[in-house]
């Protein structure tokens, strides 16, 4: 298929390996963030926070979250030239909602006399919490969507990834304060991958046939 969205996506793939010298440019990163701020989430919750690793201190802190298991993701941590931890919201509330509806005034989507009446989205965030008050996985749902924008997103800008599950949450909160509120379960490393070490970059790539997958009704 000759179509540039498409190669782009055949060229992606999860580097194995990256090299450590070859850094993300500022104009690249505030495009990336940008692309992260614009994903979409179910009634436009946003339940997340995004903690991006750039300087060598908060390296060694994620380098340190490898400590009990996950280790063969522990190079990443050094070697790529950025990192950000997705985490999502543990207890979305009616207040975090609120939040949104006040910047869809801001923006003109919603009139402020009208605020109370947005809440009635938030019925969607009721149905998917529990006795508890927690509704993790819902906004972990939402998170990944955010996931998959930036991981398109880099391989349009053809800047390698590595999407990793492999993760310890309970040391990341530890380690980071700063996500207090959230849970991080899956992070993105992103940089340049080595040509010489990423065995990854040769394969040729291998998904299910499409007639396999999709069903047009």
């Amino acid at each position: 298929m000759s179509n540039p969205i498409i190669s782009e996506l055949e060229k992606r793939h999860t580097v194995k390996h990256y090299d450590a010298s070859k850094r993300i440019s500022q104009e690249d990163l505030a495009v990336i963030y940008e692309a992260i701020r614009l994903s979409p989430s179910s009634i436009n919750s946003q339940p997340w926070k995004f903690i991006v690793i750039e300087s060598d201190e908060a390296k060694q802190r994620f380098h340190d979250t490898f400590a009990n298991k996950f280790q063969f993701n522990q190079k990443h941590a050094k070697a790529a030239s950025h990192t950000i931890l997705f985490a999502h919201k543990v207890e979305y509330k009616r207040e975090d909602y609120s939040k949104v509806i006040d910047a869809d005034i801001e923006a003109g989507r919603t009139k402020a006399e009208n605020k109370e009446q947005a809440f009635g989205a938030f019925a969607f965030v009721d149905m998917n919490t529990d006795d508890k008050g927690i509704n993790a996985p819902w906004t972990k749902a939402q998170t990944y969507i955010a996931l998959g924008n930036t991981m398109t997103t880099l391989a349009r800008m053809g800047i390698d990834s590595t999407p990793m599950e492999g993760v310890d949450h309970e040391l990341i909160s530890e380690l980071f304060p700063e996500l207090e509120g959230y849970r991080c379960d899956v992070a993105l490393a992103m940089g340049y991958n080595d040509a010489t070490e990423d065995y990854n970059a040769a394969l040729p790539k291998s998904r299910l046939a499409l007639e396999n997958i999709l069903t047009v009704l």
